[in-house]
C-alpha cells in the first residue's frame, strides 16, 4: 500500500497506477465497466492475485453462479494465479442461487456477513449488473446500500459491470462509485483494440483519455501507451 494524500492499493495492472497517483484510494468503490471479452474478469482477478502477493486477503463474490471449479480453471491460464492462493488469500464465494432467492436486503446481509469472515482489504463482485437485471425497479436503492456498507469496510471493491450497446457505463451504479474505468473494445480496420479510460477516481489526479491495453498471459491486463 502506497502513502501520498491518502493511502492508495495498488491496482497490480501494469501502467495503470501510474494513471491514478500510485493506485486506488483505500478505502473506495470502483467500477470496472466494459462490454463482453473487453478484460473485466482479467482485471478483476489480477488485482486479487496481487494483493495475494503483498499478504493481503481477497474475496471474490459471483453473481453468476459459475462453480469456483469453473473460474480456477479459467485463471490458471494466468501465471500470476498461483495455486497456493487459491481458498486462502484469495477466496472464492458464489452468490448466485442466493441472488435467485432473496430480497436486497437479504443480500446486502450476505455480503456484510462474508466480509466480516474473510476481513479482505480486496474485494470483487463480478458482474454487479447481473443484480440489476434481476432485481429491477429495486436495484438503484439496492447499489446505494451496497456501495455505502462496502465503503465502511477497510477494503477496495471492484464492481464489474457490463455495458448494453451504446452505453459508456451502467448509469444505475456509476453515480455511488467512487471511481469509474472503463475498458473498452474497437474495431480498427482488420483488428480489435483494446482501450481503458479513467473516467473517475475521486480524490485523485488521474490521466485522462483512452490509453491502449492488452492482454497477456504473463500479467493479464496490461496499459501499452500510457501517455504520462
Amino acid at each position: 500500500m502506497t502513502q501520498n494524500a491518502f493511502p492508495r492499493l495498488e491496482s497490480g495492472i501494469p501502467g495503470l497506477d501510474e494513471m491514478i497517483q500510485g493506485g486506488f484510494p483505500f478505502p473506495s468503490v470502483v467500477l470496472v465497466a466494459g462490454s463482453a471479452g473487453a478484460g473485466k474478469t482479467t482485471f478483476a482477478q489480477k488485482f486479487l492475485f496481487e494483493g495475494a502477493e503483498k499478504g493481503e486477503q481477497g474475496l471474490y463474490i459471483s453473481t453468476l453462479s459459475e462453480p469456483a471449479q469453473w473460474m480456477l480453471r479459467y485463471v490458471q491460464q494466468f501465471e500470476f494465479a498461483k495455486q497456493e492462493f487459491y481458498g486462502k488469500e484469495v477466496v472464492y464465494y458464489d452468490m448466485g442461487t442466493a441472488l435467485r432467492n432473496s430480497t436486497g436486503e437479504q443480500l446486502l446481509q450476505m455480503i456484510d456477513d462474508k466480509v466480516a469472515e474473510i476481513m479482505p482489504q480486496r474485494i470483487v463482485i463480478d458482474p454487479i449488473t447481473v443484480v440489476g437485471t434481476m432485481m429491477k425497479d429495486d436495484y438503484r436503492v439496492f447499489a446505494f446500500d451496497l456501495v455505502t456498507r462496502l465503503k465502511n469496510w477497510q477494503a477496495v471493491t471492484l464492481l464489474t459491470g457490463e455495458v448494453r450497446p451504446g452505453e459508456l457505463y451502467p448509469a444505475e451504479i456509476s453515480y455511488a462509485v467512487d471511481g469509474v474505468v472503463l475498458l473498452m473494445l474497437s474495431d480498427e480496420g482488420d483488428a480489435r483494440r483494446k482501450y481503458i479510460e479513467v473516467l473517475k477516481m475521486r480524490g485523485t489526479n488521474h490521466i485522462t483519455g483512452k490509453q491502449s491495453v492488452d492482454i497477456t498471459t504473463k500479467d493479464g491486463v496490461v496499459v501499452l501507451k500510457a501517455r504520462f
